[in-house]
């Protein structure tokens, strides 16, 4: 895994519990508020700790879709929960809450589930060697249309070669080209 890919998962963990924090500072100064009183709502997103938490969890927001465009969910999220190890200290130290020892012994356990994970692979193949049903377009994430076309011409069912090529300097992919007529088995 590359530098970049720990700084993004070192984002999704302290944008997650530097927002949650903020954003429970917030709303302790805001008080109690209701959906049905719109004007309460309003001034406790306009209380600048709420605000900034909200900034905070949307900055997690993009680090968690940035690490999910290139790991399985399944790597992703128990890497990142070493946010609620985090977050227990905040809470701890800075707000001031009680954590109980079933608490800390929780977040222990999350801590030694983080480790077994972080020792396997980021992204996981099929045990068969088969490409996804669809691969995601480098751009959009959505199946090309000439993927589309590919998949209907064999009844739905997977390829024995994936639709995406590796481009190795940089680890990024980009479709190949099918031909319309050859996607869809007509012939020339």
């Amino acid at each position: 895994m590359t530098f970049r890919k720990y700084v993004v998962l070192a984002g999704v963990t302290v944008f997650a519990a530097a927002g949650d924090s903020m954003l429970s500072h917030g709303m302790k100064q805001a008080g109690s508020i209701s959906i049905h009183h719109l004007q309460g709502l309003v001034l406790a997103i306009l209380n600048p700790w709420v605000a900034i938490g909200i900034l905070l969890l949307l900055a997690f927001f993009a680090s968690y879709m940035n690490a999910l465009s290139w790991a399985d969910l399944t790597y992703v999220l128990p890497a990142t929960s070493l946010g609620y190890v985090l977050l227990a200290f905040v809470a701890k130290f800075a707000l001031h809450e009680q954590v109980s020892p079933v608490r800390w012994l929780g977040i222990a356990l999350i801590s030694g589930g983080v480790g077994f994970v972080a020792g396997g692979p980021a992204l996981t193949a099929d045990p068969d060697g088969k490409p996804p049903l669809l691969a995601k377009s480098a751009r959009s994430g959505a199946p090309t249309e000439s993927q589309l076309l590919a998949t209907e011409a064999r009844g739905g069912a997977p390829t024995e070669s994936p639709l995406l090529a590796r481009n190795g300097a940089h680890g990024s992919e980009s479709p190949r080209t099918v031909d319309r007529a050859s996607a869809t088995g007509a012939k020339s």
